[in-house]
């Protein structure tokens, strides 16, 4: 199974970006190209559970299922469940750990996935750059 993955330091602690990405909801505070996002149920967006609808560029909708909740590991993990690439069964993590020599925050970003034996490589590459480090690198903006 192919894992696309990426990585950033950020200039902040890691508990304060945390705090900030353990809200499954947010996602459009900080993702570039995320137009919106909606917890489906309207439940809270840390049930484990709970179903983002992301609408992105040109009304592409990823649908992802929070699979779960790691506060003491800084971690959460989701399905995705639809989405407007061929993928299949990608079981998506964010996690936060302390750079502690620095006090700022290492951010990973990854997934792992099916794809048709054509489709794979470029896969792993559009989700490692088209999309975790595009995000990443909007979050080292934010976190200055």
């Amino acid at each position: 199974m192919p894992r696309s993955y990426a990585s950033a330091v950020l200039n902040a602690p890691a508990d304060r970006v945390w705090a900030y990405l353990r809200d499954f909801g947010n996602l459009a505070e900080w993702m570039p190209g995320v137009e919106t996002v909606a917890i489906e149920d309207g439940g809270p967006a840390d049930r484990i559970g709970c179903v983002r609808r992301v609408i992105g560029p040109n009304g592409t909708v990823f649908r992802e299922r929070l699979a779960g909740l790691d506060d003491a590991g800084s971690s959460y993990w989701y399905d995705t469940l639809e989405a407007p690439l061929p993928i299949r069964g990608a079981r998506g993590r964010l996690r936060v750990a302390p750079v502690t020599d620095t006090d700022q925050a290492f951010v990973e970003w990854w997934s792992d996935f099916s794809a048709d034996a054509g489709d794979e490589e470029a896969m792993e590459k559009t989700l490692r750059t088209a999309i975790y480090a595009i995000g990443l690198g909007a979050l080292r903006r934010r976190f200055g």
